[in-house]
């Protein structure tokens, strides 16, 4: 029993490590064109999909109390656009002097300077039982 309890808990994790599976056995199935036609599915249906269901689990009286949370949104924008970027920047200068090749390096520049998918930190959020207003809040402020 406590077997299928734990299963029930971590439910997604289950399902992402299902799903790399399922891609590695049978990869065909999510190329462009495919059965699955992720150039639309993925791009469209499943962005939209995840924030309806977002926004239909949000309560107002939380989203409205995440707002007011300016220090922390602050925090977050400095940590994830110039904190992090920052140091990745310093990591890859120290890279730099090695003999790794150096696209290897300007893409490492790159995805350190992005910000995390919206999608993945609605959904990840929530499994964890986080307070996924305050992600809603922080993703607006970019706009």
């Amino acid at each position: 029993m406590r077997l299928l309890e734990r299963m029930r808990k971590e439910w997604f994790m289950i399902g992402i490590v299902l799903a790399i599976a399922g891609a590695k056995l049978e990869p065909s199935i999510g190329v462009n064109g495919g059965p699955l036609k992720p150039e639309i599915t993925v791009s469209y249906i499943a962005v939209a999909t995840i924030f309806f269901n977002s926004g239909l689990s949000l309560k107002t009286e939380e989203l409205t109390s995440a707002l007011v949370h300016v220090r922390l949104h602050l925090f977050i924008q400095i940590f994830t656009l110039a904190f992090f970027p920052a140091t990745i920047w310093l990591f890859l200068q120290l890279l730099s002097i090695t003999p790794i090749n150096e696209w290897l390096l300007k893409g490492l520049q790159t995805v350190g300077c992005m910000p995390p998918p919206v999608s993945s930190a609605v959904i990840l959020t929530k499994a964890v039982g986080g307070n996924e207003s305050i992600i809603c809040c922080y993703f607006s402020d970019k706009g």
